[in-house]
Formats: C-alpha cells, sequence, structure tokens
C-alpha cells in the first residue's frame, strides 16, 4: 500500500491527478454549459429512466411545435427531425456572440465481460475483490471487451439509427468522438459502420482519453496501450498526446467524482473549443455519461448498456476565469484479501466516504 506522503508526491507529479495537462497561465475566458430542455423526453423529470426505450420513442425526440418553424414555407411533409434541425440552425443563427448550440448524441458501451462478471459475483463482492483481478478461468475483464450481448446490442442500435435516417432524416454526427478502452470502441465501429453518412462526414472516431470511464482500482476502467488501440482500428484517430500507456489508471486507487466531473469539463471544452460541429457522438460510460450530464446541468438520467441519449447544449464563452475546484490526490479503494461469498447481498467492503462504486 502506497504511503500517504508517497500519494501526495505522485499526485504533485500529475499521476494521481489531471494536473499535468493543465496551463499555468489564468485563462480569459471559459465555456458556461446548460442544457437547454423542452426538447427530449430525457429532460422531463416525469420520464422514468429505468423503463425508458430511446429506440422506441424516436430517440426521446418530443412531438411539438418550434419557434422556428414560423419561418419555413411549409412544414407539413417535414419529418420532427427536419424541423427540429431546422430549430438548432435558427438558435446558431439568433444566438449572441460566443454563445453556440450544439446536439450531443451520448452512447453507453454495449454489454462487456466485466458487466457480466459482477452480475455473476454480485456487487459487494465484485467491488471489493474481484474486480481487482484480471479475470478468472473462463474470461478476461481487464479493459473489458464486449460480451454477445454486447455486439447484439450495437448492432440493434445501428439497426435503429439506419431506420432514424432512412425515415425521420435524423441530422447525423458530423463528429465522432470516443472513450478509449476497447468496450467502446468497439461499441462505436458496431454502431455507425455501414451506416448512409454523409461523404463529408464519415465515420472516422477520434479516440480522446478524458471520455474513458470513472479512473477507479478496477481493471476493466485500466485502459490498453496506444499501439494495440491503433492496431485493433487502424482507421480510428487518436488525439495528440495520448500516452502508449495507461499513465492515470492506478492499482487500488481512484479518483473521486469531483474531480471526475473537472476531467469531465476538460474534456468538453476541448471538444466545444476546438470542433465547429453541430452534431457530435461520444461513446463512452454510465459513469463518464452520468459526470458529463452533471457538468451539462442535465437531470441524472441512468443508462443500461447499449443505450444513448441526446442532450441539447447551449455553450457560452464567457470573459474572465471561472471558479477553479482543487484536485485531489486518488483515494485509495477498500478492498478484500480474499474472496466473499457470492450471494452476499450488503457492501462486504465500503468505499472511502462520500464516494460510491464507479459505473462501469
Amino acid at each position: 500500500m502506497l504511503s500517504s506522503v508517497l500519494l501526495w508526491v505522485l499526485a504533485a507529479s500529475g499521476l494521481f491527478s489531471l494536473s499535468v495537462a493543465d496551463s499555468s497561465k489564468t485563462p480569459s475566458s471559459y465555456i458556461n454549459y446548460t442544457t437547454v430542455t423542452g426538447y427530449f423526453l430525457q429532460d422531463e423529470p416525469s420520464t422514468n429512466a429505468s423503463t425508458f426505450n430511446f429506440m422506441t420513442t424516436n430517440f426521446g425526440l418530443i412531438n411539438r411545435t418550434y419557434p422556428a418553424d414560423t419561418t419555413l414555407h411549409s412544414h407539413h411533409n417535414l419529418t420532427q427531425w427536419q424541423r427540429f434541425k431546422h430549430q438548432v440552425t435558427q438558435l446558431n443563427r439568433e444566438a449572441p456572440r460566443g454563445t453556440e448550440y450544439k446536439l450531443l448524441y451520448m452512447g453507453r458501451h454495449g454489454d462487456g465481460y466485466h458487466n457480466d462478471a459482477q452480475a455473476y459475483y454480485g456487487t459487494p463482492a465484485w467491488n471489493c475483490y474481484y474486480s481487482e483481478l484480471d479475470g478468472n478461468s473462463t474470461v478476461t475483464w481487464s479493459d473489458a471487451h464486449l460480451s454477445a450481448l454486447g455486439v447484439s446490442q450495437a448492432l440493434a442500435v445501428n439497426e435503429f439509427w439506419a431506420s432514424e435516417i432512412k425515415d425521420q432524416k435524423i441530422p447525423t454526427p458530423q463528429s465522432y468522438y470516443t472513450s478509449p478502452l476497447t468496450r467502446c470502441l468497439q461499441t462505436a465501429n458496431y454502431t455507425f459502420n455501414g451506416l448512409d453518412l454523409p461523404a463529408r462526414h464519415p465515420f472516422i472516431p477520434l479516440v480522446k482519453e478524458y471520455f474513458r470511464e470513472g479512473i477507479s482500482g478496477h481493471t476493466c476502467d485500466r485502459r490498453s496501450n496506444e499501439t494495440y488501440i491503433h492496431d485493433l482500428f487502424p482507421s480510428y484517430t487518436i488525439e495528440p498526446g495520448f500516452t502508449q500507456d495507461d499513465e492515470l489508471w492506478v492499482a487500488l486507487h481512484g479518483e473521486t467524482s469531483t474531480d471526475q466531473a473537472v476531467r469531465s469539463k476538460r474534456v468538453l471544452d476541448s471538444v466545444f473549443s476546438t470542433d465547429g460541429s453541430t452534431y457530435i457522438s461520444i461513446t463512452s460510460h454510465s459513469g463518464e455519461i452520468g459526470s458529463i450530464l452533471s457538468v451539462l446541468g442535465h437531470q441524472a438520467f441512468g443508462l443500461s448498456t447499449g443505450a444513448a441519449i441526446p442532450v441539447l447544449v447551449k455553450a457560452q464563452t464567457i470573459g474572465g476565469a471561472s471558479a477553479t475546484t482543487a484536485l485531489q490526490p486518488y483515494t485509495a479503494l477498500c478492498t478484500c484479501t480474499s474472496p466473499p461469498a457470492v450471494t452476499a447481498t450488503t457492501s462486504v467492503c465500503a468505499y472511502p466516504p462520500a464516494e460510491t462504486s464507479p459505473g462501469i
């Protein structure tokens, strides 16, 4: 076990925090994010996330009129998505300087072997013991791959997208981003490959480190090296500065939820400050998408494996420095020295105060 002194030393060096990428200069402006509600059922407090099916509800797009409808010569023959696209175009056209609107399609990876292992062993036993292993005699769950179920979930979403493109004329993503973890790399490929996409906006995702899952001591959250990622999907683009090995994951330690929110804000800032696209796809994880939703001011909305959520985002660039949050060193996870009973139904070994089991 690392001593507390060593933890702080490592934190200062960047190993246990995300401070390495920080600039020493005070920024002259910052981006403020808000969710524009009233367009999707997932925005509504009355929508039950545990039973909601985005594939049977037109992605959750609410059947309604828009202010921009009045600028159309005729909207009777247009689909809801075509009118929504016109509404977003009008919002951006009328937005003051420094304000823009983007639609984020955020999809959670399909079922992975780590999900199956957690279901098999039970969450208490998984959190305190099995999640720290690379796998068992049957499967490997470190940087977990999709299970057969996960592949079928992603292919179902692919069919859904194909239908939405053909029948609803949904605006397809103009840019694609993915977590570097294998289950997301695979999910993005199964979801978007082979679709009828515009030639000017092909499916060539950018792998971004900070779209990864909450960094925990679980081996499923440890990514593979850059060479592996490139060899697995050579058509994918890997962001500049991406390290060969995973320098953020540390055994038996994890980032705090507060620091994950800081990381989520930074990756959004990176996308919004460099990407002029209005429609953006992000393939990520339950915990990370939840963190992003929090940064965007969206209500909590849990996603099952393979599910997706669209969020209309208003981004305002504001002059001056934003309030800063001091980053903390990773916290040590409480673990078990031997396998607990698989039948355990309560926490065998609690996480540190104010922390919860990482999303997977």
